[in-house]
């Protein structure tokens, strides 16, 4: 089983991960359902190959695969210290990688659909952890498991999602996977050169999903169920001072205009654009975010190895 989009899970099996990330949640606070965890799928293999940096995706599918007794090989640079440096290209990466028997390659690359091609050549489960432009479906399963834990819902819910909308593959996953809930709708704050790429917008115009753009921060937030808030994307621009940064930053003023049940969240990292003054208010969830990577990856890489 390959994981490529965060729309080819429905929600039967959405709320089957979250089951499990929350199964192995309680396993991993015991002693001994710890260690009997890490025997589960001793034998089995993992690579990570990762053409962009990564912390929290790369450590998080390390650690979970760790905890249930999977081997961890990669490379973290894969795009320089790799014989892509040479001009090796990416399917015979793949298909040599096949040659070492793993069962799992987490694949982060630079080029939009780089994993559908990495699929294409691959035995071993492609796990999409990012590719360009495109999607982060893991990612996208694990914010909706925060907002599930913290909202109690998937529906019914006002999102605002802010800063480099046009570059974020982190948002635009969300964004795929929230659609499919009802009565949802979304806004999108940020400058005209960072809006939300159009087949987003069509995708959601299709699943009916009610969606505008705004520039005005404290107007969105006043209704806001969930604030999604993100980085200029630096790295990804031909000529980053031509561009503005949004200049939106949530900071204590903002946390004024906030209901006080708003879960507040950013797949990081961080830059300028959450004040670290605001860490400790309850609605910021981005640190706890970030942990349910693990559980949710935990869960992924045990249903692929049972596939």
């Amino acid at each position: 089983m390959h994981v490529l989009s965060s729309e080819q899970f429905g929600d039967e099996e959405l709320n089957t991960f979250f089951d499990q990330a929350d199964e192995f949640r309680g396993q991993l606070s015991e002693n001994f359902l710890r260690r009997r965890l890490a025997s589960k799928h001793i034998g089995s293999k993992l690579c990570n190959l990762f053409y962009e940096p990564s912390t929290r995706t790369r450590l998080s599918f390390g650690f979970a695969a760790d905890n249930l007794g999977v081997r961890v090989q990669g490379t973290e640079n894969a795009r320089e210290f790799s014989s892509a440096a040479k001009g090796e290209t990416l399917e015979d990466t793949i298909r040599v990688i096949n040659e070492y028997g793993v069962d799992i390659i987490v694949l982060r690359h630079h080029e939009t659909g780089a994993a559908a091609h990495a699929a294409s050549v691959s035995e071993a489960a492609i796990i999409n952890a990012g590719d360009g432009h495109g999607e982060h479906p893991t990612q996208a399963i694990l914010d909706a498991y925060t907002i599930q834990r913290s909202q109690g819902r998937l529906d019914n819910l006002h999102i605002v999602m802010g800063g480099d909308l046009k570059h974020g593959r982190t948002a635009r996953s969300l964004a795929k996977l929230l659609s499919r809930y009802q009565h949802n709708r979304m806004t999108f704050v940020t400058v005209p050169e960072l809006q939300m790429s159009d087949d987003i917008k069509v995708h959601l115009d299709e699943n009916g999903i009610e969606h505008r753009d705004t520039s005005d921060m404290y107007d969105a937030f006043k209704d806001a169920d969930v604030v999604y808030w993100t980085r200029l994307q630096k790295e990804r621009l031909d000529k980053p001072e031509a561009v503005p940064s949004s200049g939106f930053v949530i900071d204590a003023t903002a946390l004024e205009v906030l209901p006080s049940s708003t879960t507040i969240m950013h797949p990081l990292p961080r830059v300028e654009e959450i004040d670290p003054s605001i860490d400790t208010d309850s609605r910021a969830q981005y640190f706890q975010q970030a942990g349910n990577g693990l559980y949710i990856r935990m869960a992924l890489i045990d249903k692929i190895l049972r596939s």
